[in-house]
């Protein structure tokens, strides 16, 4: 019998009872920033895929950037025109890679149908300049688990990547990701033992958590402890987050949760309550 056929009560007791706990494994750093707005020039473009263009950005300000975490996020300062209080429109994006020495910064940006993000990034040129702000802090997971899994939808691919390209060598990593098309897959430059797991299901819906629950009810953990990442529309990844927790009886401190974006919504990011 596999780890995912135990009964949910026995699962979550070996979980919470493991030797890792007791002696300090698995503890989460929190890091805070100097806040602070920097200006940088578009210095590369890529089409990853059709829905996924990576900006290459650089600066003399980013001499003294710090992005700890490979979830952290950075505000993004879109100029809107004819905007009656001429204030630019804040959205929230993951540092995808950054070279302090080089002073570069790379982030990825899904297009979606409308949005001040999508609109600049449909007709961004090199040489362009944009504002960013921040991270204002760092919640740092060690890499000291046995294995991992990340879950998430379009919006989280850019933490995936990052994160599953950070880890120690050999790690044991899953990631089960959904996308419109086999055409949205990407390729990560990995150290770790990467098993990535598609799922092909058109436009984003509410069915979306029903098929993660579905694909991730024939998942098996390796041996050990694991930390578990979700991210992406907010109460798709609320459903994931209780069936993890309480169906799968995986121990709220090895998982963590975020709201990425919310259907109906186009304004930041979402908070999921623990």
């Amino acid at each position: 019998m596999n780890q995912i056929d135990r009964p949910r009560r026995r699962f979550a007791d070996e979980m919470e009872g493991t030797t890792s706990e007791r002696s300090g494994r698995h503890e989460t750093r929190r890091l805070r920033h100097e806040l602070r707005r920097r200006t940088v020039t578009v210095s590369r473009l890529e089409h990853l895929t059709p829905r996924m263009m990576r900006v290459h950005f650089i600066s003399p300000e980013l001499a003294d950037f710090v992005s700890a975490a490979p979830d952290d996020h950075v505000k993004l300062f879109f100029p809107q025109a004819g905007r009656i209080d001429g204030k630019p429109v804040m959205r929230d994006f993951t540092p995808r890679a950054f070279d302090r020495a080089a002073g570069s910064l790379t982030i990825d940006f899904a297009l979606h149908a409308t949005g001040p993000a999508t609109e600049w990034a449909a007709s961004v040129r090199v040489g362009d300049q944009l504002d960013i702000g921040g991270p204002r802090g760092s919640q740092v997971m060690p890499d000291d688990f046995d294995w991992y899994l990340l879950i998430g939808d379009e919006s989280a691919l850019p933490a995936i990547g990052r994160r599953v390209e950070e880890l120690r060598p050999g790690v044991p990593v899953t990631t089960l990701v959904t996308v419109v098309h086999p055409y949205e897959e990407q390729r990560f430059a990995a150290r770790a033992a990467w098993t990535p797991i598609w799922l092909h299901r058109g436009e984003p819906s509410d069915a979306d958590a029903g098929l993660l629950c579905d694909r991730l009810a024939s998942f098996q953990p390796p041996p050990g402890d694991g930390f578990v990442w979700i991210a992406g529309e907010a109460m798709i990844v609320r459903a994931l987050r209780a069936y993890m927790t309480e169906e799968r009886g995986h121990p709220k401190a090895w998982l963590k949760a975020a709201g990425y974006w919310q259907r109906g919504r186009s304004d930041g990011n979402v908070a999921i309550d623990d």
